[in-house]
């Protein structure tokens, strides 16, 4: 009787496990992008293809961005040049992430969905979200995507020069520089001993609702709310890397940047970035209770033959 109600626990537990996995997929597949109407104001959507893709792979980001009449969207490639206008960086290197940026009214919001997730290695949708308010993309969804494994950071000028083909203001050129320098910072960052992706986002727009609030004047002042919020957030940073924090802000604030005019999305990315957080958590805690109970089930099964 006993090994039947421990059979039967197993039983239970997989059927859960199942469950959660079908649940999902259900919801990641709910969230798929559909055909919207055209807004006149910012024209069509834009798409812009990494130059090295082959033709095989362009079309597979057409499906995976929904592109099914070509005659809805405008289509422009993104090359090494570019990478250099945005943001100073090497002609000769291979563009493949690719993305699709669809303009939005004013006070919509910043919307990003990496649509293949498992093949952009090393940045967030926060730490995209984050880079795009500091370059001056405030009301747009993003989708990047990309055939093969990348770590994203080239995804942003393929949005930046999205972004500049649509109707509208260009974005200030020294305002992309800073915001790739932030998303190199972040994903370096992130790399550390005892940070990770959403830890690093957290600090980032923490510092920004900050300044948003207090409007430092001096880099004293600016210093004051780094170390306060890294001290908050219980996050170690070497020397070194605190100055790297602290210079980047700095520029940011040479720019006249102003956050308080995205603090309602700052908001929001704090939210979203809490909420990963949690679920992790939550997510670290269910395993170990699983794992908790296969070792205890072992245990059981053995004083059975012993």
């Amino acid at each position: 009787m006993k090994r039947f109600y421990q059979v039967t626990a197993f039983a239970i537990i997989m059927a859960l496990i199942l469950s959660v996995s079908s649940t999902s997929k259900v919801f990641a597949d709910s969230n798929g992008n559909n055909e919207e109407s055209i807004n006149v104001k910012f024209g069509l959507p834009i798409v812009v293809y990494g130059e090295a893709l082959s033709a095989a792979q362009k079309d597979e980001v057409r499906k995976l961005l929904k592109v099914t009449d070509t005659s809805k969207v405008k289509e422009i490639t993104v090359s090494g040049e570019d990478l250099v206008k945005y943001i100073k960086g090497d002609r000769h290197s291979n563009m493949y992430s690719s993305a699709k940026i669809t303009r939005k009214d004013s006070g919509e919001g910043l919307v990003i969905n990496q649509v293949t997730p498992e093949n952009i290695t090393e940045v967030t949708d926060e730490m995209y979200a984050n880079a795009l308010l500091t370059a001056g993309i405030q009301d747009a969804v993003v989708e990047v995507a990309s055939p093969v494994k990348v770590s994203g950071h080239s995804a942003l000028v393929g949005i930046y020069k999205a972004y500049d083909e649509g109707e509208g203001a260009t974005l200030n050129l020294e305002r992309t520089e800073v915001a790739n320098e932030e998303l190199n910072l972040a994903t370096d960052l992130a790399k550390k001993e005892g940070l990770n992706q959403d830890k690093v986002s957290e600090l980032l727009t923490e510092i920004k609702k900050e300044i948003a609030e207090q409007n430092p004047a001096t880099k004293e002042e600016l210093a004051a709310i780094i170390d306060e919020k890294l001290k908050t957030l219980e996050i170690n940073l070497s020397a070194e890397d605190r100055q790297l924090l602290l210079d980047l802000f700095e520029k940011m604030r040479d720019l006249n940047i102003n956050f308080d005019n995205v603090k309602s999305q700052l908001e929001n990315l704090t939210q979203d970035i809490q909420q990963r957080i949690e679920e992790a958590v939550g997510d670290k805690n269910f395993l170990q209770q699983v794992a908790d109970f296969f070792k205890g089930l072992i245990e059981s099964i053995k004083s059975i033959f012993s």
